[in-house]
């Protein structure tokens, strides 16, 4: 199961990074280092439902898909701190591809239709927060990549534009979340876990 795991959290990854980097060319003018992940997707823009389904609603899915996986993986002896961990990863991918399903609006970038996009963001950055300092304390096999797992998406989402411009810090926010979930699902976990 944690090999499957891995390997849905690693599709996830490569589903997203082909797909904002080949649809987000489709859209005149789109910078990956100037325009926000999920501009390509907003309302009345061409391509936006392909460009949401690819980047936001599938890989969201494939990574809800691996934390179910390994949260039925997990030994008993491991706990509830482990188990709301990984419930908390599941919700972290549902609120993922909720972005896909809650697009920006071109037209009202303050609009209340952005407003639910920026919401279904907050929600999945918090969501892996919260999951992923369980998981630290829960899985000793675990502590070091969901640490800097953790450490990398707090210094870039809640804080896009602050270290990094805004942009460049919501994808590496959303590169260490694949990558962290990814490499944590293939480590084997620790019969001795806190």
């Amino acid at each position: 199961m944690k090999t499957t795991g891995s390997r849905l959290a690693w599709a996830a990854l490569l589903v997203f990074a082909c797909a904002l980097l080949a649809l987000g060319a489709q859209l005149p003018g789109y910078s990956q280092w100037l325009h926000p992940v999920a501009l390509p997707g907003a309302r009345g823009l061409p391509g936006a439902l392909l460009f949401n389904a690819m980047v936001f609603v599938l890989p969201g899915l494939l990574m809800g898909a691996c934390a179910l996986l390994v949260r039925g993986a997990l030994p008993q002896q491991q706990g509830l701190a482990a188990r709301l961990g990984m419930s908390l990863l599941l919700l972290a991918g549902l609120a993922f591809a909720a972005q896909g399903l809650l697009p920006l609006d071109a037209a009202d970038l303050d609009g209340p239709a952005s407003g639910l996009h920026a919401a279904a963001w907050t929600a999945w950055w918090i969501a892996f927060a919260a999951g992923a300092g369980l998981l630290a304390l829960a899985l000793p096999a675990w502590r070091l990549p969901m640490l800097l797992g953790l450490a990398l998406v707090l210094a870039c989402a809640p804080l896009a534009g602050l270290l990094l411009p805004g942009p460049p810090a919501q994808r590496l926010a959303c590169l260490a979340w694949f990558a962290t979930v990814a490499w944590a699902a293939s480590r084997p976990l620790s019969r001795g876990a806190a």
